[in-house]
């Protein structure tokens, strides 16, 4: 990681519409990550896999202010209408690409997916240290999880929010996913 690659990606994500901010470790992420809740005045937060000790911290933070938590084992049965009801999804990105400022996230499992497609807002957490430079630096990580794929294996590349433009060139952000993207870039994930 360098400071360097972290400010690029910064740089792009926030010019495609996203917000970053970045965190000192899992705990000052947690807090972060609540006020962006609030921000949102959620009802309802749902949860990809996180690491422990940020989802322990998060999941207390967000009770405490009466938000409802849905968190993984989801019931494929209630897919993905359970994740349509999250106003906010949170999910951890594998790595992000600092030139394209893109978090990249890897599922085996639809359900993680949703996470961070369905909810009208979006916060994708990724470690400092997985900041690579360029799509070429990530293209053998994704080489890689499609080598031997485990069955409905994706990669989900998120720059900011979602956006569609007409015929007209219209844009218009969270038409087919979240209409505000946060990243949250840990500087220690330990």
């Amino acid at each position: 990681m360098s400071t360097e690659q972290v400010n690029k990606f910064k740089e792009k994500y926030e010019t495609l519409a996203g917000k970053v901010q970045v965190t000192d470790d899992l705990r000052d992420a947690a807090e972060r990550v609540t006020g962006i809740v609030a921000g949102a005045n959620a009802r309802c937060v749902a949860f990809g896999k996180l690491p422990k000790v940020f989802h322990d911290a998060l999941k207390e933070g967000l009770v405490e202010r009466g938000v409802q938590v849905l968190e993984p084992p989801f019931d494929r049965a209630e897919l993905p209408h359970l994740i349509d009801q999250a106003d906010v999804g949170i999910s951890e990105a594998d790595f992000a690409i600092a030139e394209s400022g893109t978090l990249v996230e890897f599922a085996v499992d639809d359900a993680m997916r949703l996470v961070s497609t369905l909810p009208r807002t979006h916060v994708g957490l990724v470690s400092s240290r997985e900041v690579v430079e360029t799509l070429m630096e990530a293209a053998p990580r994704i080489r890689s999880f499609f080598t031997d794929p485990p069955r409905h294996a994706a990669a989900t590349f998120i720059s900011g929010p979602s956006r569609s433009a007409d015929i007209e060139m219209r844009l218009t952000l969270g038409v087919h996913g979240p209409e505000i993207a946060h990243a949250v870039i840990v500087q220690d994930m330990d």
